[in-house]
Formats: structure tokens, sequence, C-alpha cells
């Protein structure tokens, strides 16, 4: 109890001399702040990206593709396969019409705003059934395309990253005008980076003949997924790769979630040690100049353990401070931001917002308080071993 009571006591006393230490505590706190603020900025990218595509899949609704496809891109059905996986069993029914979507997927140019780059937009042929299959997704402005025509829906995401997607006006993608009547949203998922029009025109229009590239499925239950899959597999005229929408959007975000993640670590790292060299010099000059109240206190009868723990924790109470300033900047300035990303596995832009989300800031609070904690180290034991006598004869 003796050695706690000396250890607050040290410690309110350090924290009221503060003022005194001002420029080196504040090197302390700006540079934890700046490994924090960096940590959640390049790591809130990551878990934006993956929280916009996670949120377009659910495991009530199933995507068929063709075997060894990794995306809609390189997958293809014809329509005879496609009324194979109608008719298959765990597929959901409204009376006797099977709730399905079989859809084509191919790129269009658009450009960004601000900026004279084009970016490749996910077109999507789809038809009635494609909102039957996605619950969560609403026209918010204008109407639905019309069968048969050319006219675009497009997601909301779409219309605020890039031009000439406002409802009324026409765009050409090739020989071919079209016209935007709508624009949906989808619960800010990946959904809401696509154009949506009719299948059979588009399929037209790029000259696709019949084929579709994905079939999307409302199961009876999550667990009708395995009927379905065996009845697939089965079935010598098609071969399938069946999975959950969310298993399958979960490996389309696999790749750049890793990539980010890859460089955002090891940038945190290096800016830490950094951060630890600052925390160092700023103790390091802490005791340096409270020398001679270190050696009053330990005549008094303050033990070197009291002494050697109150440095750390006034180390870790700075960094603390600079992780919390760090985070409330990155939140601030970063959660919510939108940007757009070529997605490697569609080659085709995802739009997305930056989450600066509780757990991130919570892990930069871990990485400040372990910064703290190491950079008051070496300082403490420095204070502890302080020789008493020389300070007082400097008194």
């Amino acid at each position: 109890m003796k050695s706690i009571k000396q250890i607050i006591a040290i410690t309110l006393l350090n924290l009221r001399n503060l003022p005194q230490r001002l420029g080196s505590s504040m090197v302390a706190v700006v540079g934890v702040a700046a490994v924090v603020l960096v940590f959640a900025a390049v790591l809130s990218m990551a878990r934006g990206f993956e929280r916009t595509m996670l949120s377009a899949g659910t495991d009530g609704t199933a995507i068929v593709l063709r075997t060894g496809a990794t995306s809609e891109m390189n997958s293809g059905f014809s329509n005879e396969q496609v009324v194979i996986i109608e008719n298959a069993p765990g597929v959901l029914r409204d009376g006797d019409k099977p709730i399905v979507s079989p859809e084509l997927y191919v790129i269009a140019d658009v450009r960004m705003r601000n900026s004279d780059a084009d970016a490749n937009v996910p077109f999507r042929g789809v038809m009635a059934g494609a909102l039957e299959v996605r619950p969560g997704v609403r026209i918010a402005e204008g109407r639905l395309f019309e069968p048969g025509k050319r006219e675009i829906v497009v997601g909301r995401s779409a219309h605020q990253e890039f031009v000439g997607l406002d409802v009324g006006s026409s765009i050409r993608f090739g020989q071919n005008e079209w016209d935007i009547v709508g624009i949906f949203e989808a619960n800010g998922s990946v959904s809401e980076s696509e154009l949506w029009a009719d299948v059979r025109v588009l399929q037209d229009a790029y000259r696709r003949g019949n084929s579709y590239q994905s079939v999307r499925v409302r199961l009876e239950s999550p667990d009708s997924i395995e009927a379905l899959e065996t009845a697939l597999t089965e079935d010598p005229r098609i071969e399938p790769d069946v999975m959950t929408e969310r298993e399958y959007y979960s490996t389309q975000a696999s790749g750049m979630t890793q990539f980010i993640r890859g460089v955002g670590y090891p940038l945190t790292i290096l800016m830490a040690i950094g951060a630890v060299f600052g925390a160092l010099n700023s103790m390091y000059s802490s005791v340096s100049v409270r020398g001679k109240e270190i050696a009053t206190l330990r005549a008094l009868g303050f033990g070197p353990f009291p002494v050697m723990v109150s440095t750390v924790v006034e180390s870790t109470i700075l960094a603390l401070i600079g992780g919390v300033v760090g985070g409330l900047i990155a939140f601030v300035v970063f959660n919510g931001f939108q940007v757009s990303t070529l997605n490697g596995q569609s080659f085709s832009q995802v739009v997305f917002d930056f989450a600066v989300t509780p757990d991130l800031l919570l892990q930069g609070l871990y990485a400040a308080l372990i910064i703290g904690v190491v950079g008051g180290f070496f300082p403490a034991i420095r204070a502890a071993r302080l020789p008493v006598a020389q300070a007082l004869r400097e008194l």
C-alpha cells in the first residue's frame, strides 16, 4: 500500500509539472497521434472496402457461377442451363415462379468526377427478378427501366462518383445511346457502384446472344444451399460453383483488404518505432530536468520502484493522449470519406467509404499504450538509479 501511495503521489506531481516540460511532452504526444492517425486512416480503407462488399451478400441468396470462375467476368451459362438452375431443388418460389435472376456482367467506361480519368464501371443486365433476390435494393429516384428499352438505373454511389449519370440524361456506350431513368440504393453495398439495364437489351447491345454470366437464387432457407449444390453438381448438363452471396463477396474482397493491411501494418510499425524514440527523448528530458526533484523525493523516503513506475505511467498517459487525439482526427477527417478503387477480381471500380470503426480506434489505443510503456521504460530505470547524494549536492 505504501508503494501504491508513493506511485500516486509522484505521478500526480509529475503531471502537475507537465506545463514546465510542454515542448518535450508535445513531441511524444504528436508522434503517437501521427501513428494512430495513419494506422486508423489506412486500415479504415480496408474496413470500408470490406464492409461495402460484404453488405451486398446474404446467406439467404445463392450465386451460381461456372466451375472454376473467379468472378462473374469469366463465368458463363446458356439459356438452357439457366432453366436447369431455376428448376433445381432449394430454390424459393412465388407460387410456380422461381425467384431467380439470371444476369449479364459487362464493363462500361465513365468519367470520374474531378478528374479526366475514365473508370471501369460494372454494367449489369438484370430482369425484374433482380429486386426480388436483393430485398435491400430500392429505387430512390426516378423509376426502374422498362423491359425492351435502352434505359439504365444507376447505383447511388456510382451517381455520386462518376459524371453523366443524372436522371433524365443520356450516355453513350459504344454505338448505343442509353437513357438514365432512375437511381437505386442498396444500403451502401457494392451494388451501388453498378449500372443496371434490361438483360435482353444488354445482350443485344454487346452481342452476347442468349448467354448469361451468373444466376442469383433466393433460397428456401440458408440450409437449402446444400440441396441446390448437390442437384446442380450431379447434373451432367451444367458445371456449376454454388455459394452464398456472402461467401462470394467475401472472396471478392479478400485480395484488396489483404493488400491494404499488408501496407498498413508495416507502415504503422515503422512509424511506431519513430514514436518510441520520440517518447524516449521526451522522458529522458523529463528525468534530466527533474533530477533534483527525484533526488529530494528519494531523500524523503520515496523508494526507487515508485519513481520508476511513475515515470512509465507519465509516458503512458502522454501516449494515450496522443492516441486519443490521433483517433479523433482520423474519425473526423476520414470516416465516411468516399473514394473508388479498382477491384482486381472483377476489373471494375468499387465505390466505398472509409470506415473508422470502434475496433480500429481501440487497436490504435493499444498501439499508443505499447509506445508509451516502451518509451518510458528505460528513462524510468535511469530515474530509479539516479545517485541521490550527487543530485542533492547540486541543490
